[in-house]
């Protein structure tokens, strides 16, 4: 592993120290001080040496302080070894406690990376499943926003259709109103069509009755129906309101002798009630006239006053 090499450092140091040790020992061990030899001076075989009891004893104590001296050095040696080796021993062993608290830290410092490694995996596949919940969701929001549009243009295009089929029933609703309006003023056109009808075959049977009478009280008789049928017809066509009630308007018409009218001028009278009675009379194009040649006469220009009311 990687921490290998850190370790291998306190342990050689460990290994030196003992071997140095062990040096020391041995080298103390061949260094005894060995007891001083006393050099005995050679003297003729023949010359006799007198030494005194005191110098003998001093010379005795002398060795015996010298003896001491060695043993005191050589327990110093020996408490000096003893003290090296407990040193060695003691720093061994802390080297030891150091070299185990090493190895803890390392086996604890390989715990925590496995862990560390261990979450950083469970992270990054923690990561991965929260990249994949959002791009999950974000799918989703993605669909319900295609949904909802596809949703907003169905309800748009139904709102259109519903509108063009509103316009069309409008349209039809529109179209059957003036077919029922154009109906009704058809029938009412037809109603005094042959209420004119009537009126004229009432005003000929009249006249054939009256054969006898003079011929200018038929006259008179004639040119009064066609002024009424002249009347109605302008009734027929005019457009009145309650603002044209009381008021009135004096127009000249002159027609042609198949009863087309060539001119038509306001007399006097209401604006509006003038108004009315020009298109009223426009809108009419011919109006009722006689083929008798003395009634055309007195109807080819006449004067009438329109009156809303008399007509309402």
């Amino acid at each position: 592993m990687a921490k290998e090499p850190k370790l291998s450092i306190p342990i050689s140091i460990s290994a030196i120290i003992h071997i140095g040790v062990i040096v020391l020992l041995v080298l103390n061990l061949n260094f005894d001080d060995k007891p001083e030899v006393i050099p005995q001076a050679s003297a003729p075989a023949l010359e006799a040496v007198v030494v005194s009891q005191s110098q003998v004893d001093q010379q005795v104590e002398k060795l015996k302080a010298q003896k001491l001296a060695a043993e005191r050095k050589e327990k110093q040696r020996q408490d000096e070894l003893k003290r090296q080796a407990d040193k060695a021993r003691k720093d061994r062993e802390q080297e030891q406690l150091r070299i185990k608290k090493l190895e803890q830290q390392r086996q604890q410092q390989e715990k925590e990376a496995q862990q560390a490694l261990a979450a950083a995996k469970a992270a990054k596949l923690k990561q991965k499943q929260e990249q994949e919940r959002a791009q999950q969701a974000e799918n989703q929001r993605k669909q319900k926003e295609k949904e909802r549009q596809a949703a907003e243009a169905a309800a748009k295009q139904a709102a259109q259709k519903r509108k063009q089929e509103e316009a069309a029933a409008k349209k039809a609703a529109d179209e059957r109103k003036r077919k029922a309006e154009a109906e009704r003023k058809r029938k009412a056109e037809e109603k005094a069509r042959q209420e004119q009808e009537r009126m004229m075959q009432e005003a000929l049977a009249e006249e054939q009755a009256n054969l006898s009478s003079l011929k200018n009280k038929q006259l008179v008789s004639e040119v009064n129906k066609y002024r009424a049928m002249i009347k109605a017809t302008i009734e027929r066509n005019l457009v009145t309101n309650e603002s044209m009630r009381g008021k009135s308007c004096k127009v000249f018409i002159r027609l042609a002798k198949d009863g087309f009218v060539t001119a038509v001028k306001t007399l006097g009278g209401d604006n509006v009630v003038c108004r009315a009675a020009e298109t009223a009379i426009t809108k009419a194009g011919r109006l009722p006239v006689s083929a008798e040649p003395d009634v055309y006469e007195k109807l080819r220009e006449i004067n009438l006053t329109v009156s809303p009311d008399k007509f309402n």
